[in-house]
């Protein structure tokens, strides 16, 4: 169907990436050509245009251009798909080349698409046969986010479907757009460019080896001998990739073969980058047009295209888009590199006027049907058709009915073995290759002393497996817990991270008051106060802030217990003397940014306050806890974790995603212990909206808790649901299960103290 004007309920309003003009190369004429023949074809519609810069700074871009993406910056494209969502934009379509985009293969491009809601159209200007490693990963994950693939030739449609699997439904051919002009008689305006007399044989484009052009110039000597006055003109400035590389030795090169062949008078060097009115006189000028690429899988062709459009005789090597395009008598196909062919084929054009003439107006002909208002139609409507194909939404749990999960140990069975528990999985199956952390092994060992139900038999088994982890994990030579282990139970490092250190403190002083059976409490005890001691040249707010929750833990368990009681002390001071530092009025936290496990910080306050009967650190805590709880909430109430791309951004409110369940679990956690210090239910409801995170009420209506085996999903990202299912994330629902059940059973002691006795 041609449309129109656009009707309200169309796609009125675009986001378009790729390079633009005037960045000198192919790719970026055809989307500045896209850019405009939509732009003209539907005034009402907005295109934003995202302009690919491998030169920040460097180029003048156009008012056209909204913004450009600078191709190293990962951040830059993580920023972008903010911008793009936030634009009101509809949807997104990409121009897809390799080497254009940041990363292996460009893999950039899809942290952008992958971290924006809007559906995607891409056109494909490279499909290759025998992709690398890094190239198969880069497209097929384009493919998977892409609702539809444009390709302009149907052999492209075909390797998709052999080498990537794709569903032919999904592929849509669309041939590259070109400009309207007239038919004309070459000699016409051959004396704009001094060609009076001569027979034009053309090739334009950047320069490069890539083009084959040495298969005609060997080809002239056989051509001149019966057409003295032919003219082979080669129209375009060198590749500047090669340029900065070799700088014009490639052209030196050409030069010095047609010298050898004698061919010099009739060879012409046009080194310049034309503009598109420009380039179109030339072409018409031309009696023939040859593209010798010597790459068969050459998919697409923007000269050749405008070539066959302006009603040029085409002279080709079989490449796929050629053999398409030239069809039927449209063009000749000669084999690759063969001069001798290109010799003949383009003798006998040269000889015979009539034929010449009628395979030109047959061009011209197959060029109407390639024209850019038709391009701009054929896109509108794969707009229009993909608009509603977002990730699919599942309805929240309502609020007022919030249902807490039992415990269920199966998720981290799963992930476990003798040695401990892996760090990573790839959907549910473990990844052995990532093998274990000390961080992922001192919450499972945590979570051995609060889960429930769980048999006493396999408590007592898994309790001995992570306690065993922790304990083999210290390095007495360097007073340091190690982190990371291979799979073939290989250290991967003589001392961790501060934070890994302060966490198996965590589970040491958790283990002493919390363990289910005494020989553990008595283990954790001796080994926190062995180890304990590291805390105190921690630097890390958060290495100290899990010290403290350790050490709270100790001395309710410990009353008497010295070093504890020093460390909450100490570094509750020192919080509070980071905040005093960082604040700013509408800055009430312990860093000038935000990072992981936020709410740590605030709940390691309020229990040494609760432990050493300081209110000031209880007031403290308090009043960050308020301020990082409002900064994850949502604007319709939801809680909304801080995600990982907010990490390390100086004084700058959160950003949406990606969502992780660390975060939701340190809230419940810090919540209980505001809820314990003062009795307030607003505590108690904070920490029921950040559990419900789990199961749906979030910003994309996803549960993540897979409540079939206790399993948790790793976050939530624009496009949807991170479906693997590593510890961290496991560890973090079974956790936020058992602490949202215990201050449950606190808060209804609290609301009801009789019923509860009862």
């Amino acid at each position: 169907m041609t449309r129109g004007s656009l009707l309200p309920d169309r796609v009125d309003h675009i986001a378009l990436i790729g390079n633009f003009l005037p960045r000198k190369c192919g790719l970026a004429t055809f989307t500045t050509d896209c850019f405009e023949a939509m732009r003209a074809r539907f005034p009402e519609m907005r295109v934003d245009v995202y302009a690919m810069d491998d030169r920040p700074g460097s180029y003048d871009f156009p008012p056209a251009v909204t913004a450009t993406i600078p191709q190293d910056d990962r951040a830059a494209y993580l920023d972008t798909a903010r911008a793009i969502d936030a634009s009101g934009a509809q949807a997104i379509w990409v121009q897809h080349e390799y080497g254009i985009y940041g990363g292996p293969a460009g893999e950039h491009l899809i942290a952008l698409l992958d971290r924006s809601g809007l559906p995607v159209i891409a056109t494909l200007h490279t499909v290759l046969e025998a992709p690398n490693p890094d190239e198969r990963r880069v497209m097929e994950a384009l493919l998977r986010r892409a609702a539809r693939v444009i390709v302009m030739a149907e052999k492209g449609r075909d390797i998709l479907r052999r080498a990537h699997g794709v569903d032919p439904r999904k592929v849509v051919v669309v041939p590259h757009g070109v400009p309207d002009r007239a038919l004309v008689d070459p000699d016409t305006m051959k004396p704009r460019f001094g060609w009076q007399g001569r027979q034009v044989i053309l090739t334009f484009g950047l320069l490069a080896p890539s083009k084959g052009i040495e298969t005609v110039v060997e080809a002239l000597p056989a051509i001149v001998a019966g057409h003295p006055d032919a003219l082979y003109v080669i129209l375009g400035a060198t590749h500047p990739n090669l340029v900065a590389h070799e700088g014009e030795a490639y052209r030196d090169r050409l030069h010095a073969l047609a010298a050898t062949l004698g061919v010099e008078r009739n060879i012409a060097f046009v080194n310049a980058f034309v503009e598109q009115d420009e380039l179109l006189d030339y072409l018409q000028a031309a009696d023939i047009y040859a593209t010798p690429y010597p790459n068969p899988a050459q998919i697409t062709s923007g000269t050749l295209s405008y070539a066959v459009a302006s009603g040029k005789p085409v002279v080709s090597t079989p490449y796929v888009h050629a053999t398409e395009i030239l069809a039927d008598n449209h063009g000749v196909l000669v084999p690759f590199g063969d001069s001798g062919a290109f010799a003949d084929a383009i003798s006998a054009l040269l000889d015979d006027d009539k034929a010449r003439a009628a395979m030109a107006r047959r061009a011209h002909d197959r060029g109407r049907t390639m024209i850019w208002p038709r391009i701009a139609e054929a896109v509108a409507d794969l707009l229009d058709a993909v608009r509603d194909t977002r990730p699919p939404r599942i309805r929240a749990l309502p609020a007022a009915r919030t249902t807490v999960l039992p415990g269920d140990f199966r998720a981290v069975e799963r992930m476990s073995d003798s040695t401990g528990m892996l760090q990573h999985s790839i959907y549910a199956v473990p990844d052995r290759r990532h093998g274990y952390c000390i961080d992922d092994n001192a919450r499972a060992l945590i979570l051995m002393h609060r889960i429930d139900p769980l048999d006493d038999s396999d408590r007592d088994r898994w309790t001995s497996v992570f306690a065993a982890f922790v304990q083999y994990a210290w390095n007495p030579d360097l007073r340091r817990f190690r982190n990371f282990m291979s799979f073939d139970r290989q250290w991967c490092e003589d001392k961790g991270s501060e934070d890994s250190n302060g966490r198996a403190l965590w589970s040491l002083g958790v283990s002493a008051a919390e363990a289910r059976a005494p020989k553990y409490r008595d283990w954790a005890r001796i080994l926190f106060d062995q180890t304990a001691s590291i805390a105190l040249e921690f630097d890390s707010p958060r290495a100290r802030a899990f010290a403290m929750l350790g050490a709270a833990a100790m001395l309710d368990a410990h009353p008497g217990h010295a070093l504890s009681r020093a460390l909450l002390e100490r570094f509750g001071e020192e919080l509070i003397a980071l905040l005093d530092i960082a604040r700013r009025p509408e800055w009430e936290w312990f860093e000038i940014v935000l990072a992981y496990d936020n709410a740590r910080l605030p709940e390691a306050l309020i229990r040494a306050g609760e432990a050493l009967g300081r209110p000031d650190f209880t007031a403290c805590g308090l009043s960050t806890l308020a301020w990082i709880v409002e900064q994850q909430t949502s604007p319709d109430g939801r809680f909304r974790a801080v995600g990982s791309e907010s990490f390390g951004r100086p004084y700058a409110a959160p950003l949406p995603f990606d969502q992780q369940p660390l975060e939701a679990q340190a809230t419940i956690d810090a919540c209980a212990a505001a809820f314990d210090a003062t009795g307030d239910t607003h505590w108690v409801d904070c920490a029921h909206r950040a559990y419900r995170w789990y199961l749906g009420q979030n910003d994309l209506d996803l549960p993540l808790a897979s409540t079939s085996d206790g399993g948790c999903f790793d976050g939530l990202t624009p496009y949807g649901l991170n479906r693997n299912q590593g510890a961290e994330s496991i560890l973090a629902l079974q956790l936020a299960g058992c602490a949202i059940s215990a201050l449950s059973r606190r808060a209804q002691i609290v609301a009801d103290p009789g019923k509860a006795v009862a």
